[in-house]
C-alpha cells in the first residue's frame, strides 16, 4: 500500500496539472469555436482564400502562451489567481498572432493576414479563445492549490487499524 505523504505543492503536481489543463484547453478551443462557427454561421477566419494554415497556427500559439504561462506560474508552491488572468490576455493576443503569423507564411498578403488577425480578435472567436484559455488557467491553479484527497470508503481509513 501506498502510504499518503504530505504534499509539496498540494496532491497534484504542477507538471501533471499543466498536461490536464493544456490538453483541456485545445480541446475546449476547439470546440468552442467550432461550436461558436455553427451557431453564427460564420467561419472562424472570415477571409477567403487562406486555407487552414492560419487556424492551425493560432492554435500552436495560443497552446504555447497556455502552456508557458501555465508551466510557470503554477511551480510557485501556493499560485495565484491572478496567473488565469494573464494566461488569458496571453493566450488572447497570441491566437490572433498565430493566425496572422500561419496566413503570411502560407502564402497570403499582409493586409488578408492582419484583416483574418483583427477578425478573429474583435469578434465573437476571440471571446472564446480568451474564455477557454481563463477556464483551463485557473483550473490548473485550483488543481495545484488544492490539499483535497482521493474520495476514500470507510474501510480504507489506515487510522481505524
Amino acid at each position: 500500500m501506498t502510504v499518503d505523504r504530505p504534499p509539496e505543492h498540494g496532491h497534484v503536481r504542477p507538471a501533471v496539472a499543466l498536461g490536464l489543463t493544456t490538453a483541456g484547453f485545445v480541446a475546449l478551443l476547439i470546440f468552442g469555436l467550432g461550436m461558436t462557427s455553427l451557431y453564427l454561421d460564420e467561419d472562424v477566419l472570415a477571409v477567403p482564400g487562406l486555407g487552414q494554415a492560419p487556424g492551425i497556427t493560432g492554435t500552436i500559439f495560443a497552446t504555447g502562451g497556455f502552456a508557458l504561462c501555465v508551466g510557470v506560474g503554477t511551480r510557485h508552491p501556493h499560485p495565484s489567481y491572478w496567473l488565469a488572468a494573464v494566461t488569458t490576455l496571453v493566450v488572447a493576443l497570441a491566437y490572433p498572432l498565430g493566425v496572422w503569423f500561419g496566413a503570411v507564411t502560407s502564402g497570403a498578403d499582409v493586409a488578408a493576414a492582419t484583416k483574418a488577425a483583427g477578425g478573429v480578435l474583435t469578434s465573437w472567436f476571440g471571446l472564446v479563445v480568451a474564455a477557454s484559455a481563463l477556464i483551463c488557467s485557473w483550473s490548473a491553479v485550483a488543481l495545484v492549490r488544492t490539499s483535497a484527497r482521493r474520495p476514500r470508503w470507510p474501510w480504507e481509513n489506515p487510522d481505524d487499524e
